[in-house]
């Protein structure tokens, strides 16, 4: 089953100005992404999305499809909604739309592929995510890992900046806590749907826009993998990715 993947990258950041276009290892920083996601075997299609001028000169001039998207939109899943809303003539082959977010350069194209087929055999589901377990619990505590409690059927039952559940402690055998990544796959309908729902209270409380979803009764299957990934927020990540990557 092949998926089309769309890597929204805006210019706008607080504690990293303009990371995208950051190129101290010879490639920006979306480029990085890109690359990645190209090397998934389950995703056909690749589109960077933006609301830069400067980010589309840039992904066109690797070779990257790359579009311009509107510069209102408040998440980047409202932003890959406006391009899979595009894609009509495509819904046969692509039905299934991945969002990855432009500062996750390592991602695993491996994990990428899990997610589309977790998505494809989970007819209950019209999402899919990704998690992993924690190792350390001074990241379990940390609000800016964002917690998910699934059920039996690995499905999400929620999605905390809090320790959830409470009083577990993280690298344990199995696993008590998992670690959300934010990256999504959805099938396409159920895409431009979600971007037409309002902000609820549990998603303004905890600052999560999945619990949007959740709250509207939607299923998330959740595709636990043991490989985490780094985002790059500030300028201490992209140090620690920029030494990793020159070595």
């Amino acid at each position: 089953m092949n998926a089309v993947a769309i890597i929204p990258s805006r210019l706008g950041s607080t504690r990293l100005p303009e990371k995208a276009l950051l190129r101290e290892t010879g490639k920006y920083l979306f480029q990085h992404v890109w690359e990645r996601v190209r090397s998934a075997s389950r995703i056909g299609r690749v589109i960077v999305a933006t609301d830069d001028r400067r980010i589309l000169d840039a992904a066109k001039s690797i070779g990257a499809e790359a579009v311009m998207t509107s510069p209102k939109h408040e998440s980047g899943t409202d932003r890959v909604a406006e391009v899979a809303r595009g894609l009509e003539g495509g819904v046969a082959t692509n039905d299934i739309v991945v969002n990855v977010q432009g500062d996750e350069p390592e991602i695993d194209p491996a994990d990428l592929d899990l997610l589309v087929e977790r998505l494809g055999a989970e007819q209950e589901c019209a999402i899919a995510t990704l998690a992993t377990p924690f190792l350390r619990d001074d990241e379990l505590a940390s609000a800016s890992a964002v917690k998910v409690v699934v059920d039996a059927g690995g499905r999400a039952l929620y999605f905390s900046r809090s320790v959830i559940p409470n009083g577990a402690r993280a690298g344990t055998t199995p696993p008590q806590a998992f670690k959300h990544r934010g990256v999504y796959a959805f099938r396409r309908t159920k895409l431009l749907e979600l971007a037409a729902l309002k902000p609820v209270a549990l998603e303004q409380i905890e600052r999560l826009e999945q619990l949007r979803w959740l709250h509207h009764g939607e299923r998330v299957r959740v595709a636990i993998t043991p490989r985490d990934g780094i985002s790059i927020d500030t300028p201490a990540d992209y140090r620690r990715f920029v030494e990793g990557a020159v070595r």
